[in-house]
């Protein structure tokens, strides 16, 4: 057995059954693998920032590491961006990565590099594989490593010699690391906290925000009147009526500072310290009142859901708590395009357990609290800051949840960044309805230009504005075979949108802000 075949079946053995794939001539063995392997599902991207979205947006609805087949060190460079977000996310994920024959990297052929440093910037561990002999254990402790919890970037390099020679064997599953048991003293000491009831935030992150997590920090909102945030990027949230309602810190520092300034004390729940996203001319970069206390219930290691239910236990909180909300149903909004309108028009339409991904950087900051009465959905998000995430990421969802209606809402000016993931959602025939947001700018500069103390002449703005010429769209989509329509009314994006959830397959809106 050859090198390649072991790691696939290796992976599979492991759990890992779906690979995102843009591969090249170093990896060419394991192409040619998956017609002997049985049970690897393949899937072609047509840029490596695709390969590595898409599984971070499988990985975070599935919860299980997907797999990505990168070719060599700019290949892998290529995908770095939301290899970033994934990271950040705390997302599983298996990079496998060609690289030169070991005897022919001597010759510095044109795609040598520094594999290995490229992988350490944004992986959480790495390894070359050294031997044929090594394939199988390598491929399983990759695995184990991106399992192990909170989850995380495995890297494994394969010269071409290790998957093309014979003599490797296939490897057994290794048991990832389980998230750790928070220490009774640090229970006894946040319920000592709130047993105050001076002013308390709850900062939710990681598996608090899931549904499990949220019933817990309700439980303990209730009997406490602490207050309940999550930061400004999520992974993944339970959302909708009927569930906890929790909104995000905001974005802009002035707003988060006055949204922190009333809280003696912030109890972080997988969450860090809050920092604004970008320093400014003098404003604090962390966001806390300075004589606020700040307490850890659990790092981002630790199993927090059980932590929040220790705490809520200890408080003698209720084991039952009605979430039912007395609102009337939304009506979809009418007239010119807004984030009001936007949110407005989700709360109505959202079908029963949709995924939202979003990289609506600017329009989309006021989205959550709008959207506490929506049917019950899952929201996704661009958690590290780095822009391209939401078309390729809700390709990954889809794939990774089928039968659930994906809304991916991206900007326009991210949108090009991953915009041939377009072409895989055609090609999968995955139901995802993109909402692009229209601006024709990169709008959220605007902001931070006036944020530093800067302002925008006419050249400053030539950089930050995507009008001359605009972009159309409805015509890119059409090019990689996605059906798309333009509306510059929101009565006209309703029309289009309520088509696209009732059909399956891909659909773009671009609707003009």
């Amino acid at each position: 057995m050859n090198g390649a075949e072991a790691a696939l079946r290796t992976l599979l053995a492991s759990g890992v059954d779906t690979c995102f794939a843009n591969p090249g001539t170093s990896e060419m063995q394991f192409v040619s693998a998956l017609d002997r392997v049985q049970g690897m599902r393949s899937v072609l991207c047509l840029s490596e920032i695709v390969a590595t979205g898409c599984a971070d947006g499988y990985a975070r609805m599935t919860g299980q590491a997907a797999a990505t087949l990168l070719h060599c060190g700019p290949g892998f460079a290529n995908g770095v961006a939301n290899l970033h977000n994934a990271r950040r996310a705390r997302t599983p994920m298996v990079n496998l990565v060609g690289d030169h024959a070991t005897w022919h990297r001597e010759n510095d052929p044109p795609l040598a590099s520094d594999v290995e440093g490229f992988a350490r910037a944004a992986s959480d561990w790495v390894r070359t594989i050294r031997s044929v002999e090594q394939v199988g254990a390598d491929t399983a402790a990759a695995v184990q490593a991106a399992r192990s919890a909170p989850g995380r970037i495995a890297t494994l390099i394969a010269p071409a010699d290790m998957a093309w020679s014979d003599g490797a064997e296939v490897a057994p599953a290794l048991t990832p690391d389980a998230p750790r048991l928070v220490p009774g003293g640090r229970i006894d000491e946040v319920a000592g906290v709130l047993r105050k009831r001076e002013p308390t935030l709850l900062l939710l992150s990681g598996t608090a925000l899931s549904a499990r997590g949220l019933v817990a920090a309700e439980r303990i909102r209730r009997v406490t009147g602490a207050e309940l945030m999550c930061p400004a990027q999520v992974a993944r949230a339970a959302r909708g009526r009927n569930a906890p309602r929790v909104n995000r810190m905001p974005f802009s520092i002035d707003a988060a500072l006055e949204a922190l300034k009333r809280f003696r004390h912030i109890v972080l729940c997988a969450a860090k310290p809050p920092a604004a996203f970008f320093a400014y001319p003098g404003k604090p970069g962390l966001l806390a009142p300075p004589d606020c206390g700040m307490h850890v219930l659990a790092d981002i290691e630790d199993d927090t859901v059980d932590a929040l239910e220790r705490v809520a236990d200890a408080l003698s909180a209720p084991m039952s708590i009605d979430m039912k909300s007395s609102r009337t149903a939304a009506e979809p909004s009418r007239g010119p395009a807004s984030s009001e309108a936007i949110a407005q028009t989700l709360t109505a339409r959202l079908p029963e357990h949709a995924i939202v991904v979003d990289d609506a950087v600017s329009t989309g900051r006021g989205f959550f609290p709008l959207t506490f009465d929506a049917a019950p959905h899952d929201w996704i998000q661009v958690t590290g800051g780095s822009i391209g995430f939401a078309l390729p990421a809700a390709a990954g969802a889809a794939l990774g949840s089928p039968g659930r209606k994906v809304v991916c809402i991206q900007g326009d000016g991210g949108g090009q960044y991953s915009l041939p993931a377009l072409w895989t959602q055609a090609r999968e025939r995955l139901d995802v309805v993109n909402v692009i947001l229209s601006n024709r700018a990169y709008k959220v500069l605007f902001g931070e230009m006036a944020g530093v103390g800067a302002t925008a002449g006419p050249a400053a703005r030539r950089l930050m504005e995507l009008n001359d010429p605009q972009l159309d769209w409805v015509k890119l989509a059409e090019g990689y075979s996605v059906e798309a329509a333009r509306a510059d009314t929101m009565e006209r994006f309703d029309d289009i949108f309520v088509s696209a959830l009732a059909r399956p397959g891909p659909m773009l809106i671009e609707l003009v802000m």
